[in-house]
C-alpha cells in the first residue's frame, strides 16, 4: 500500500481483537494532516479497540497502518511512540501527582506545560500539578489523562471520548482549545458520543457498526450537518439505532 503524503494516518483492512473477539473488521480510512477526525458508534461498535490498535496499545490482527508516511503495521512500539494517547483515569497511579505524571510522559524531551499550551489552560491543569491522583475526582483524573496525550508534543493525538466526566465549562473550553490546536496543524482523532460536537468540530469522520465502517462522513456531510443539526442527528440516530437492535433469533 503506497503512502499518502497528505495523510497523517492511513489504515487498510485493519482487524483488531478485544480479548478473543474480533472487535474491528476490515476497517479502511484516511485521516488528513491537520484535521479533526471523529469516530462515532454505539457501545461495543469497536471504537476503543480501533483507537488502541492504531496507537500501539494493542496488536493488529491484520491489515496495514501507516502513520506519518511510515508503515507501522507490525511495529506496535513505534505506533505508540508516534501517537499522543490519553490513558484511562483509572490507570493513573494514585501515589503520583499530576505534575509527576506529566513529567514521566514527557520523559525530559520537552516541557509538558509548554507543550500543553492553551489546552492546559482549558483543563485548568495547574490546579492539579501538586495533587495526588488518589485524591482526584473522576473529572480531575480525566483532565490529567487528556493532558498526558499532549505532554510530549506529539503532532498526532488520539483521544477516546475526551469530554466524558468533564463539567460543562471544561468541556466547552477544551473543545475550543482542541479546535484551535488542529487549526494550527495538529492531527486529532477522537471517539465521540456527542453528535453536535461531531458536526460542529470535526472535519471528517466515520460511524462504526459491528466493528466495520457503516458510514463515512466527509467535510461536505459535516458541513450540511452544521446547517441542519436536527436533520443530521435524526439521520445518525437512525443508523446508530440499527446497530443497537439485537440480532434476530434463528427462524425469525
Amino acid at each position: 500500500m503506497a503512502a499518502d503524503v497528505t495523510a497523517m494516518l492511513s489504515i487498510h483492512d485493519v482487524h483488531a481483537r478485544r480479548g478473543t473477539e474480533m472487535a474491528v473488521k476490515d476497517v479502511t480510512l484516511t485521516v488528513e494532516r491537520g484535521t479533526w477526525f471523529g469516530l462515532i458508534g454505539a457501545n461495543g461498535s469497536g471504537k476503543t479497540t480501533l483507537l488502541r490498535a492504531i496507537s500501539g496499545r494493542l496488536d493488529l490482527a491484520g491489515g496495514t497502518c501507516i502513520i506519518g508516511g511510515e508503515d507501522l503495521s507490525r511495529d506496535r512500539m513505534r505506533r505508540a511512540q508516534r501517537t499522543g494517547f490519553a490513558p484511562t483515569g483509572e490507570a493513573l497511579p494514585n501515589s503520583l501527582t499530576g505534575g509527576q505524571i506529566l513529567d514521566l510522559v514527557a520523559r525530559g524531551a520537552t516541557d509538558p506545560l509548554r507543550s500543553l499550551g492553551a489546552i492546559g489552560e482549558a483543563l485548568a491543569i495547574h490546579a492539579l500539578l501538586d495533587r495526588r491522583v488518589g485524591e482526584c475526582s473522576a473529572g480531575m483524573r480525566q483532565r490529567i489523562s487528556i493532558a498526558c496525550a499532549f505532554a510530549a508534543g506529539h503532532e498526532f493525538v488520539i483521544l477516546d471520548e475526551p469530554f466524558n466526566w468533564l463539567d460543562p465549562v471544561a468541556a466547552y473550553d477544551l473543545r475550543l482549545a482542541l479546535r484551535a490546536r488542529v487549526d494550527a496543524g495538529l492531527t486529532l482523532v477522537t471517539a465521540l458520543h456527542d453528535l453536535p460536537t461531531l458536526a460542529a468540530s470535526c472535519d471528517a469522520g466515520v460511524l462504526l457498526s459491528g466493528g466495520r465502517v457503516a458510514l463515512a462522513l466527509d467535510r461536505e456531510a459535516l458541513s450540511m450537518g452544521r446547517q441542519d443539526l436536527g436533520a443530521f442527528e435524526r439521520h445518525m440516530i437512525q443508523v446508530l439505532r440499527r446497530d443497537r437492535l439485537p440480532s434476530p433469533a434463528p427462524g425469525e
